[in-house]
């Protein structure tokens, strides 16, 4: 046995530990330092998922992550949430400050428990030491609402990994709790450091409540995220005046849409005709697609369905592409050979 009372296989063990850790840490590089960085006037939004259900390595599940006044506030925690948080060198714990969701379909939490369990895990890419701070609607009809039944699920499916994870890795109590903060109606539902977010309903169906968007402002720059709804006045009156609208879109090309059990899922969204005149109707200096639904049918072919209602700018969003929110807004694409920006 060494002197350090360590024997020879843990301290190989431990250095092993230790290189990972070295060699984690400078995969995240200069990227790190986009984590927390410097409090400026704009809002800068990343688009990590911009997909639906289907499981493509293309686009992940809706999550959008806005950065303002020196928060990292999340939206939505689709699938994969935890390996575009980490591309961009953001750790899934100590790195997200609020978690909103918009509603309850699996699409758009199945990257939930992937979150809130990495970010109490040591290392880089999670280290939370305080509860994960967790909004979400409620339709008040039960003590338990949405949100908080989630919250209480995942406590009680992932005990065992809470419970070793306190007896074998020290961490504390606090880092796997979830802090839970439901609402109703349209209202502020946060506001912290200069940086307002509004919660409003929208309407995604008469089975699918409560759903809701939200609006986040800081200083004089603004951005609007319709989560899942149809044509909706209700976003269109919290959208008006945005920098920037990310709204989702549902589109199909003629022949599928001819089947009738296509019609449910069309009448759940917004198809891209319907999106411009949200967008012509709001007026945001720029239009943004997320959550793109497309069944056989091309981007272009998109684009051009929305132009038919729409004159204005619009970005057909992909995962990872980032908007800064100025003076003007400005989109930039995520080079993943380069791992990061373009110019």
């Amino acid at each position: 046995m060494a002197a350090d009372g360590a024997t020879p296989t843990r301290r190989c063990i431990l250095a092993g530990i230790a290189a990972t850790l070295a060699v984690a840490c400078s995969i995240y590089g200069s990227a790190a330092a986009e984590e927390k960085s410097a409090v400026s006037s704009d809002i800068i939004v990343t688009l990590l998922g911009t997909g639906g259900p289907e499981p493509t390595p293309a686009r992940f599940g809706p999550a959008t992550l806005v950065q303002a006044g020196g928060l990292n506030l999340l939206f939505d925690a689709g699938r994969g949430v935890t390996v575009r948080l980490y591309q961009l060198g953001i750790s899934s714990g100590k790195g997200i400050d609020a978690v909103f969701l918009t509603h309850y379909h699996s699409d758009h939490i199945a990257g939930l428990p992937d979150l809130w369990m990495t970010g109490y895990m040591f290392g880089p890419f999670g280290s939370r030491a305080k509860p994960m701070r967790l909004w979400g609607p409620s339709d008040g009809t039960t003590a338990l609402g949405g949100v908080a039944r989630i919250a209480k699920g995942l406590a009680e499916a992932f005990s065992e990994d809470t419970r070793i994870r306190h007896a074998d890795e020290h961490i504390t109590t606090a880092a796997t709790q979830i802090e839970v903060h439901d609402f109703q109606e349209d209202r502020v539902v946060f506001e912290e450091a200069g940086v307002k977010v509004t919660a409003f309903a929208v309407n995604h169906g008469d089975l699918i409540k409560p759903s809701v968007g939200y609006r986040i402002d800081y200083l004089a720059r603004s951005v609007t995220i319709s989560g899942d709804t149809k044509l909706d006045d209700n976003l269109i009156k919290h959208a008006t005046g945005s920098d920037l609208l990310i709204h989702e879109v549902f589109a199909m090309s003629a022949q599928l849409a001819k089947l009738p059990q296509m019609k449910p899922v069309a009448d759940h969204h917004t198809s891209p005709e319907e999106a411009g005149m949200v967008f012509s109707r709001a007026k945001p200096k720029l239009a943004a697609y997320s959550h793109i639904l497309l069944l056989a049918t091309e981007v272009r072919e998109l684009v051009s369905r929305t132009q038919s209602t729409y004159q204005g700018p619009l970005e057909v969003g992909e995962d990872l592409m980032r908007f800064t929110i100025g003076e003007r807004v400005v989109a930039r694409k995520w080079h993943p050979e380069l791992r990061k920006y373009s110019d």
